[in-house]
């Protein structure tokens, strides 16, 4: 069994929302950040009430590891914790990582991510350096049932840069990833319909976004740019399909619900505790996961 089915069957049974563990120090209220020796502890505290309060409304973790790295060591350590917890769990995590290097260099990536500390369910690539930076992944699909999400079509104001250069006939560089993929997926191909190894596709622009839901049916989508990037539940729900297909990554937006909740009721966030803000990121999943749901039954 692909991950990616695991994926499918999360999402219909706890919605669409992917939890980003994108976790600063500085997002942790500063009463629990006092209470420990360090940062890395903190954050590692943080992450654990945050996935204990959302386990049962998300359908998925994403942890970027750059919070980590910026850490050192002992960053890395918690990142390492984090992953272990969700997965003890039973819960699904993707590896926000980019990989993006070539043959040798690539398979060591993979083992990294795909097994031993930093294990993960799914990671990130970058495709960019041709379809050998992709394909030393995929024995760990037939193996271990693990998946990827491919950069494709971005949520960031630079993926006009690259991803929109115009390849001939009406199509972009995002395409001929696109069809890369898709042809990935039909050879590894889950019960559900959908390739191991899906897309990342933002949802910040919405007049693309059902001719591409169209044109990779096989394509599973992780899907940025919700909340602070500019993306409404209407906008994801455009690159979903049949209800599933895809989960929509929220990070600050859940993270930091315990903050934005005191201030609009005039508290002080120094008596905020690590329980109150996994309470408040599991109201604010609950909102995002309502919200795109009630998108796509319209």
């Amino acid at each position: 069994m692909f991950n990616i089915d695991r994926l499918y069957e999360a999402v219909a049974a706890k919605g669409h929302v992917c939890v980003g563990l994108d976790t600063a120090a500085e997002y942790i209220p500063s009463g629990e950040r006092q209470k420990t020796a360090s940062d890395t502890e903190a954050v590692l505290a943080f992450n654990k009430a945050i996935i204990e309060a959302t386990f049962d409304v998300c359908a998925c973790y994403k942890v970027q590891i750059a919070y980590y790295e910026e850490m050192g060591v002992a960053g890395l350590s918690a990142y390492a914790k984090t992953l272990r917890y969700i997965r003890d769990k039973g819960g699904l995590v993707i590896a926000d990582i980019k990989r993006g290097d070539i043959t040798d260099t690539a398979a060591r990536y993979a083992n990294a991510h795909f097994a031993g500390e930093f294990e993960a369910d799914f990671v990130t690539l970058s495709p960019y350096m041709g379809m050998d930076s992709i394909e030393p992944w995929f024995a760990y699909a037939e193996s271990e049932g693990k998946g990827a999400f491919v950069m494709m079509r971005t949520s960031n104001k630079g993926m006009r840069d690259f991803e929109y250069l115009e390849t001939g006939n009406g199509r972009r560089l995002y395409h001929a990833v696109g069809d890369k993929l898709a042809a990935i997926a039909a050879a590894h191909t889950g019960k559900y319909g959908y390739g191991a190894f899906g897309a990342v596709v933002g949802c910040t622009e919405k007049e693309e976004a059902a001719e591409i839901r169209r044109q990779y049916s096989n394509l599973f989508f992780l899907i940025p740019g919700f909340g602070a990037q500019g993306g409404a539940a209407e906008d994801a729900a455009l690159l979903l399909q049949n209800g599933n297909g895809g989960v929509v990554n929220a990070s600050r937006s859940i993270l930091k619900a315990w903050s934005a909740e005191i201030a609009n009721s005039g508290g002080d966030e120094s008596k905020a505790t690590n329980t109150f803000a996994g309470e408040a990121a599991r109201r604010a999943a609950i909102e995002m996961r309502d919200a795109i749901l009630k998108a796509v039954k319209n």
